[in-house]
Formats: structure tokens, C-alpha cells, sequence
């Protein structure tokens, strides 16, 4: 509530729900640090895990709405209705007089904004990813060729080097979703749309689709083409440290550090002017000013969603991927908190009902993991032995089951309601007032 009051709705709920998924890893961490002690190396005992898996990654996105509802009806923001939006700043086109306000406005050509998405930009977001596999291939190339070695050596370096492929695929990874990301908003602002929402409707999407591409088609091709459990926990271990290491660092690390050396600078500055003035008050100003701007929290919750599909996808054959997601979940609490109070001017607060379409993402990549997680158990050894000798029974088996999960899903999302009874209470209390007062009038 205090973030709120300083920062706006928008701020208030980012931290209410990393605060909310940090708590929400706790018992898939406290189940996987006895499971991976004890069961690690034996990467057939992962049903059990991966099922606890299923059921977690659904029930915690209902929670959320829930919660979430409670927080924007206490701020007031629940029932906010999006008013007429204005043309974003960005917007360009020739004058023109709009249908439904009648007032002068810029105005562009629908068909030459669907003729840039779909012959500039789809092209071009395809490319990319076609580089991304590329990139993937070459990563299983080194990592063949660190196993050689490995074989030919058998030294303590050795071992150490089956590591260096995947921290070397991981770092690329990073700044391959990073240089992407700037193509992203250089293509989504030339396609020159008019509204802020659909805007950012658009750059998500690009940005959702090579991220879960680049970060994930290296772990989905190690389980469901090579079939190597033992590569498949490494990789995702290691990917999973190094982009939090890395995420920590250019996020808030970086920044406030050239922050510092910022302030050092000014100061010396300031002394050698040798003025009358308040020194205090002019350093305090200067610093302010050079601070730099707060975009928003898109990164953040992308790099909450990455870490969802990390813990969601293939926690089963690496139980410690929730232990290591709650302690970085942990030090981004307060790491945003420095970002937000040191790093950045103060953004302006703006309302809202609810995490908007990254809510929709969560739950595509829930299905996904429900999925996933039913391929995993399927290939099971445990499994596997039930259907000895047909294995046509064995994959229509896993699709019956996987069918009848996602069935249940989506019927607990129809069926649990999104607010509180005492909430939709009150909520209709208002509706009917409010008719009987248009009724009054």
C-alpha cells in the first residue's frame, strides 16, 4: 500500500506479484531440495516431481487473481474502465478529421500499417529465430565437443569444461534477447500504430515469442529429440544461474555503480567552482536530473515469465530450480527497490486494474508446462514399464491424460471465480445503486 501511494497502481502491483510468486516457489523449493539430496542422480524417479508440477502451476495463477482483485479493490482501481485513449506520442500520419470525436488528429492508413507488420516485420521476427536455432546448433556442437575431450581426458578441467557451452550459450542468449528487444521497438514504433495498447500489444508479442524460442528450444530439444536427462538438468542449471547473475547485474548493479561515478564526478565539479551556493541542494538537483527514466515493467515481468518457464517446464529432472528462483526472487525485491529509489526519476503513477496481458502469458506458458510435464512422465521408465508392449497404448495414454489436465484447467478457471465472494457482493451492492440512482434521474 505505501508503494502504491508513491508510485501508482502500476509500480504496486509488480511488487505485489513478485512478492506473491517468491511466496508461491516456496513449497516447490522445500519439496525439491530432500528430492534432489536424495534422488538427483537418478533421473528416472521425476513422475512424482513432475506432477506436483501440473497441479502447482495452475493453482497458482487462480490464486493470483484473486489476491490481485482484493489488492485493486482496496485501491479502488478494480472497476477502472479504459476511457478514450488519445493518439500515442509516437503517432504520425497526415491531418484528418476523426470519425467519432470529430476533432483534427493525425491520421495513417490501416493497409500500410498490416503491409509493414506482415511483410517487414513478421519476415524479419522470423529470421531471428531461424538465428536463434542456428545459434542452438552450434551450442550442441560445442557441448559434443566438450564431452570428447572430457572422454579423452578425464581430468578435474575436463569436467569443468562440460560447463563452459552452456555459460557461453547462456551469455549469448542474453545478449541476443537484449539486441533483439531494441529491433523489437524500432520495428513496432515504424509500423506506426495509434494507440498506446495496441502498441504494446504488438511489441510484446514479438518480444514473447523469441524470448520463449531462444531461452527454451535448446532444453525442449535436449528432452524430446536427444532424450539425455543428465544434459537436459545441466543445461537448464546453467542457464537458469547465469541469466539471473546477469539480469542482476545490468538491471540494478550496473546502473547504480555508473550512478555513483556519476555523483563522485559532480562533486568534484561542484567544489571547484568554489561558489556560494548550497552545495547540498545543487548536487541533490544535478543528480536528479541526470537520473534516467523508468520505461516501465515490461523487463521485469519478462524476466518473471522466463523464470516461471525455467521452474514450470523442467523443474522435474532439476528440483533445485525453485531454491535458486526464490533466492533470486529475493535480492530482485530489493534490487528493484534500488532501481526504483536510486536509479530512476520517479515515473508517473498510473492506474490499473490488474498485470494486464502478462496474465495471459503466464497461463499460455501453465498449458505449456501441463504438456511438457505429461511427455516427461510418459517417458518415464516407470511408465514406460506399464506398456511393455505397445507403445501406441503408451502415447495415447499420455495424450488422454494430457487432454483430461488441460480440461480440468480450464474448467478451475471457469469455475473459481476471479474475486472474493465479499467482493462481488459489495461489487453488485454498487451496480444496483448506481441503475437505481439512473433510474432517479
Amino acid at each position: 500500500d505505501e508503494i502504491r501511494c508513491y508510485f501508482g497502481e502500476t509500480i504496486a502491483l509488480y511488487f505485489g506479484f513478485l512478492e506473491y510468486f517468491t511466496f508461491a516457489l516456496i513449497p516447490m523449493a522445500v519439496i525439491g531440495i530432500p528430492y534432489y539430496m536424495f534422488a538427483w542422480e537418478d533421473y528416472d524417479k521425476y513422475v512424482m516431481f513432475a506432477t506436483f508440477n501440473l497441479l502447482w502451476s495452475t493453482v497458482i495463477l487462480e490464486v493470483w487473481k484473486r489476491i490481485c482483485a482484493i489488492m485493486t479493490y482496496r485501491w479502488g482501481t478494480l472497476l477502472m474502465k479504459r476511457q478514450f485513449e488519445e493518439p500515442r506520442p509516437g503517432f504520425h500520419g497526415v491531418l484528418g478529421i476523426n470519425p467519432v470525436t470529430g476533432r483534427e488528429e493525425p491520421v495513417y492508413s490501416s493497409v500500410k500499417r498490416q503491409i509493414r507488420i506482415y511483410l517487414v516485420s513478421l519476415p524479419f521476427v522470423c529470421l531471428c529465430l531461424y538465428f536463434s536455432l542456428y545459434v542452438m546448433m552450434i551450442y550442441f556442437d560445442l557441448e559434443q565437443w566438450a564431452l570428447d575431450y572430457h572422454e579423452e581426458n578425464e581430468s578435474n578441467f575436463s569436467s569443468l569444461m562440460l560447463f563452459v557451452p552452456s555459460i557461453i550459450y547462456a551469455v549469448v542468449i542474453e545478449i541476443m534477447n537484449r539486441v533483439y528487444r531494441y529491433a523489437a521497438e524500432f520495428l513496432t514504433s515504424w509500423e506506426n500504430h495509434r494507440l498506446e495498447s495496441s502498441y504494446q500489444n504488438h511489441l510484446i508479442l514479438k518480444v514473447l515469442v523469441f524470448n520463449f524460442l531462444n531461452c527454451f528450444a535448446s532444453l525442449f530439444y535436449i528432452a524430446f529429440v536427444l532424450f539425455d536427462m543428465k544434459l537436459l538438468r545441466q543445461s537448464l542449471a546453467t542457464l537458469l544461474i547465469t541469466s539471473q547473475i546477469l539480469n542482476q547485474f545490468a538491471e540494478s548493479l550496473l546502473p547504480y555503480w555508473l550512478q555513483r561515478r556519476h555523483k563522485k564526478r559532480m562533486k568534484k565539479h561542484m567544489c571547484s567552482l568554489k561558489t556560494d551556493m548550497d552545495l547540498s541542494l545543487v548536487e541533490q538537483v544535478n543528480l536528479e536530473k541526470e537520473m534516467g527514466t523508468y520505461f516501465g515493467t515490461f523487463d521485469d515481468y519478462l524476466e518473471l515469465f522466463l523464470q516461471f518457464g525455467y521452474v514450470s517446464l523442467f523443474s522435474c529432472v532439476y528440483p533445485l530450480a525453485a531454491v535458486f528462483a526464490v533466492l533470486n526472487n529475493i535480492t530482485e525485491i530489493y534490487s528493484d527497490a534500488l532501481k526504483m529509489c536510486r536509479v530512476y526519476k520517479r515515473p508517473f503513477a498510473e492506474p490499473t486494474a490488474n498485470i494486464g496481458v502478462w496474465q495471459l502469458a503466464f497461463e499460455t506458458m501453465s498449458v505449456i508446462s501441463v504438456v511438457t510435464n505429461c511427455i516427461l512422465i510418459g517417458m518415464s521408465p516407470q511408465v514406460d514399464a506399464l506398456f511393455p508392449d505397445s507403445k501406441m497404448d503408451l502415447i495415447l495414454t499420455v495424450a488422454l491424460a494430457e487432454h483430461l489436465l488441460l480440461a480440468i484447467k480450464f474448467i478451475m478457471a471457469f469455475v473459481i471465480p476471479d474475486k472474493p465472494r465479499d467482493i462481488q457482493i459489495k461489487l453488485a451492492k454498487l451496480e444496483f445503486e448506481s441503475l437505481e440512482a439512473l433510474k432517479q434521474q
